[in-house]
């Protein structure tokens, strides 16, 4: 199901979307080879911990975080990927590992992958394992104001479904 937050926040700013239905997935590796999509068409979630505060990596799902890089990029001391135990309370409303990319809904600085701000249109888990939404990044990118970096590198193998996979 939808993330109730997610929902509310896009219709109230009167922003189109699509959602598109799947069969449950947990990884989004996963979700792109069932949907038939290049991992570069579907955007992950990546909860990060930067001087002890939590943040959120925004990158397709081809590629993987590479967190000196991040951490470089954004003026941090350090970077480490986050557990879902650390942030599981933080979105109550979205499915363990099915977070959406508005993680300034939640009180959270959003880090977007360079290469997702060139991109038309933006796909993302909508806090479900059976649902993404489809959505302009020119919407995205006016009601997250991500801060746009280059922090992430291409897998080394494309169907590698590693730690951070999961924790989209």
């Amino acid at each position: 199901m939808l993330s109730a937050k997610l929902k509310a926040f896009l219709e109230s700013r009167g922003v189109q979307y699509e959602i598109i239905s799947h069969s449950t997935t947990y990884t989004a590796q996963k979700t792109a080879e069932d949907l038939h999509m290049r991992g570069e068409e579907l955007a992950k979630s990546v909860i990060v911990k930067m001087d002890d505060t939590f943040a959120m990596a925004v990158l397709p799902t081809s590629q993987q975080t590479d967190l000196s890089a991040l951490q470089k990029a954004a003026a941090a001391n350090t970077a480490r990927l986050a557990s879902e135990i650390e942030f599981k309370d933080l979105f109550p409303d979205c499915e363990i590992g099915a977070i959406p990319p508005f993680g300034n809904l939640y009180g959270l600085a959003v880090f977007l992958e360079e290469d997702l701000s060139r991109s038309k249109n933006l796909i993302f888990n909508a806090g479900s394992h059976t649902e993404l939404i489809r959505m302009s990044y020119e919407d995205f990118d006016r009601l997250v104001r991500p801060t746009v970096l280059k922090f992430a590198s291409r897998r080394a193998h494309a169907h590698a479904a590693g730690l951070e996979d999961r924790l989209w």
